[in-house]
This record gives structure tokens, sequence and C-alpha cells, in this order.
């Protein structure tokens, strides 16, 4: 069973309270509430190994590249990739989703189709849109009822090939 206070617990900011109660954030879309070990991993790199990472050939900067493509290997590791080449850092998911849409838009020609839902959030429905004016893609939304539950079965409605 998950030790929901114990996580809690890791997380500095949530010692608080607002309006009386136990501090909740659920905006982590845009900023992500760090826990104590990240804190103090951020602040030892401020501290002690700050340099340029993959442009210095000095010991600092060195090691600075070592902890950052150490970081990436322990990402691939955890999530299975074949390689460190299939990680990529962004700064969020904006970023992520536009860095998607832009390299797969050199591959799409007028009439590809891309489906995406109704329930996506701003980010993930402009770069699609820019797309479609810039390069002739349709662009085909999947909808959802009124509960805010994508409707499954319209999908191979808008399914083509």
């Amino acid at each position: 069973m998950i030790d929901i206070q114990a996580i809690r617990q890791q997380f500095p900011i949530l010692q608080q309270n607002e309006n009386g109660h136990p501090l909740i954030y659920l905006d982590s879309a845009a900023t992500a509430q760090k826990p104590v070990c990240v804190i103090d991993a951020i602040t030892r790199y401020y501290r002690e190994q700050n340099a340029n990472v993959h442009r210095g050939v000095y010991g600092l900067s060195e090691r600075a590249t070592e902890l950052y493509e150490g970081a990436r290997e322990t990402l691939r590791a955890f999530i299975n990739a074949a390689s460190t080449r299939e990680i990529v850092f962004v700064r969020g998911a904006t970023e992520a989703i536009n860095l998607v849409a832009h390299s797969l838009g050199r591959l799409l020609q007028p009439g590809d189709e891309i489906i995406i839902s109704e329930m996506e959030h701003h980010s993930n429905i402009v770069p699609w849109q820019m797309l479609r004016d810039e390069k002739g893609i349709v662009l085909k939304v999947l909808p959802m009822n009124d509960q805010g539950e994508l409707m499954l079965e319209a999908l191979d409605g808008l399914l083509t090939e």
C-alpha cells in the first residue's frame, strides 16, 4: 500500500496549509513541486558542479557532462529505451509536443491525417492546427461525452487507413 503521508513529507511545500487545510497542488502540468532530494541535488549542482555541459574541456564541465549523461542513462533504463539517443530533455510538455509536431510535420503531406481528442490541452491543439494551415493536413478530433470520457467508439469512424 502506498503511504501518502510519507510521500507528502518528501515535499516541503506540502507542509503548509491553504485556507486551514493541508495544501493540495494540482497545477503540475506547468510547474511540478519538487521533493527534498531534488531540491538538494539542484542546490548541490549550483554550489559545486555548475558548468557548461558538452561545451568545455575542463574538469568542472566534464563532471557536469557526466552527471547530465548519467541522468539520461538512468531515465533510459527506467523506461527501458533501447538507447540514450531516444531520450530528449525538454523544458516541459508544451516544448515536447511542439518538438514532436514540428518533427512529424517535416514528413507530413497534404491530406495526411492527425487525430487528437477533444480533451487535449491547448498546447497539443495549436501545433496541429498550425500544421493543418501550413501543410494542408487533415485534423480530426475524437469527441468526448457529457461525463468527460472519450468516445472511443467514434475512433473507427475517424481512422481511414
